[in-house]
């Protein structure tokens, strides 16, 4: 708090996720936006089951239809498993993979176990950084991260922002979420779903996001200076 100072203190002070979404796509282009999701699917389930409102006349599906690109899922576990983002809300995942009426491209639980990061972030001489501080802070604290932290989230930011090609293959078709929450693939050729398959060697990919994450974050100067230049 004291280094990374924030006014937001509790999530009751900030405006619903499904707001901030209506009124972000109801301004870009169409079939403009990409979203990424790195989480639970619950807000974005709520999105697609949303009417219309002082933002827009149009519903959540058909904002979505006439603004979104794709969505990326760091989501699943491919061909078949179980993963956290899917089963700890199983309902919204199964109404979002259900409805969703454009393409989603999922990096699953099994792509981002391989890829770790994080190590030479740590030991770089970046200062002020919020995303070194975290992984410094956090790595320490689980065995299993002593190689690196598994990159799930990176990927699926990854695609985001550079698309598939050249760093993975894709498999087309469905998911299909059981009833306790695993999740299994239907082949088709014609399906709007896809899932990513490693195609880079992971120590590329590896050094590719990590070379991001290690950003010198440009220093800005305080609120209160900026008034006193006046």
């Amino acid at each position: 708090m004291l280094k990374y100072a924030h006014k937001i203190n509790a999530t009751s002070e900030v405006t619903d996720a499904v707001s901030v979404y209506r009124r972000i796509l109801k301004d870009q282009p169409d079939k403009s936006v990409t979203i990424v999701t790195v989480g639970f699917l619950t807000n974005v389930a709520n999105l697609l089951k949303s009417q219309g409102d002082n933002v827009s006349p149009l519903s959540g599906k058909e904002l979505i239809e006439k603004k979104v690109k794709r969505l990326v899922s760091m989501a699943g576990r491919f061909p078949e498993g179980k993963e956290f983002n899917i089963y700890m809300d199983s309902a919204a995942s199964v109404y979002l993979f259900n409805n969703w009426p454009g393409e989603i491209i999922f990096t699953g639980f099994e792509i981002g176990w391989e890829i770790r990061t994080g190590l030479r972030l740590i030991s770089s001489d970046i200062i002020n950084s919020p995303v070194k501080d975290v992984f410094r802070i956090s790595i320490p604290m689980s065995e299993e991260d002593k190689n690196g932290r598994m990159s799930w989230d990176e990927t699926a930011v990854l695609i985001g922002v550079y698309g598939t090609e050249g760093f993975f293959d894709t498999a087309r078709g469905k998911i299909i979420v059981n009833n306790d929450g695993s999740n299994k693939w239907e082949y088709a050729s014609d399906g709007k779903h896809l899932y990513v398959l490693q195609k880079m060697p992971v120590p590329e990919m590896a050094k590719f996001i990590e070379d991001r994450m290690m950003h010198q974050p440009l220093p800005q100067s305080s609120p209160l200076k900026r008034g006193s230049e006046k």
